[in-house]
């Protein structure tokens, strides 16, 4: 998450760039304030509204299964990383569900449509081979990345501040990415990602394989309603007019709720049906890949530490 976080390429992408990351990061904090908040009217931990807030929703299983330990040993909250998991896993169907209705909806109302001048304007990135010697590159800089994050975190654990252990590395490898940028260097991000890739899908098993399902039990009701809610909220958030702003709609419910492949099918089945929209396709998957992220960690952060 960290090597992706390249500042040079949110500045290229102009001001509707940073009004989506603005909205996405205000789609974190209203998650979080809500989750939090409904939990408390729940006689719950504040802290356990966290895991059916932006760190399953906008966060998907990655970021619950790192938060959610956290927030176990840290906080002695129980069940955390079970009910971020289990949220994370609603979030991915509700925001595939909930998409598709709501732009169609709006495109239909407004009538719509696209503006694309040809319908090879929204075209798919083709990945080239994985090379060998990058490959060993890429696992230096990570190696370096979580060394010298081992000490930014230290530090802010030092002051009083608590969060994941991988904020440390991913607030270093951000560093390393733009000193990168500005001296017109070329990082190995294709071996970055298929580390970081295989990586993950390691670490969301073994989250998977250490889930006590039980522990919901208890918690099935006030789930159901703060699940419920966060759909309500998120369907009332994702309102805009113009043709590529409906297709960023359903993109926005997609990883509002899910993630940035569920953004990207939305808006697939979008443009299938009422044509290309370009500039959703450039926007989207720069700000829901590359930096919401980045800032829902920040987000989550300073929810626990003001809770």
């Amino acid at each position: 998450v960290g090597f992706t976080a390249c500042f040079r390429l949110l500045k290229k992408g102009g001001v509707q760039v940073f009004m989506f990351l603005a909205l996405a990061v205000g789609i974190c904090i209203v998650q979080d304030a809500v989750g939090s908040g409904l939990a408390a009217a729940f006689g719950l931990n504040p802290l356990l509204g966290l895991c059916m807030g932006s760190m399953p929703l906008v966060g998907g299983h990655g970021t619950s299964g790192s938060f959610g330990p956290l927030l176990e040993q840290e906080y002695a909250v129980v069940g955390a990383t079970t009910v971020a998991l289990a949220s994370a896993t609603y979030g991915l169907v509700s925001g595939s569900m909930m998409g598709g209705p709501i732009a169609r909806a709006r495109v239909e109302k407004h009538h719509l449509k696209s503006t694309a001048a040809e319908e090879g304007n929204a075209v798919d990135e083709v990945a080239s081979p994985i090379d060998g010697q990058k490959f060993t590159t890429a696992a230096v800089f990570l190696a370096v990345a979580i060394g010298v994050g081992t000490f930014i975190f230290a530090f802010f654990k030092s002051i009083g501040l608590t969060f994941p252990t991988y904020i440390g590395a991913m607030l270093a490898a951000a560093a390393i990415r733009n000193i990168w940028d500005v001296q017109h260097k070329d990082l190995p991000m294709e071996e970055v990602d298929a580390l970081g890739g295989l990586s993950l899908n390691l670490f969301l098993a073994m989250a998977m394989m250490s889930l006590k399902l039980w522990q919901l039990a208890a918690l099935a009701l006030p789930m159901i309603v703060i699940l419920l809610v966060q759909t309500v909220v998120m369907f009332l958030y994702a309102n805009f007019l113009d043709y590529e702003a409906a297709a960023m709609t359903t993109a926005f419910c997609g990883f509002g709720m899910g993630a940035t492949p569920n953004a990207m099918a939305n808006m697939r089945a979008l443009v299938e049906r009422y044509g290309p929209a370009p500039r959703a396709f450039f926007i989207v998957p720069l700000v829901g890949s590359l930096f919401v992220d980045f800032f829902n960690s920040m987000v989550l952060t300073t929810f626990m530490n003001l809770l």
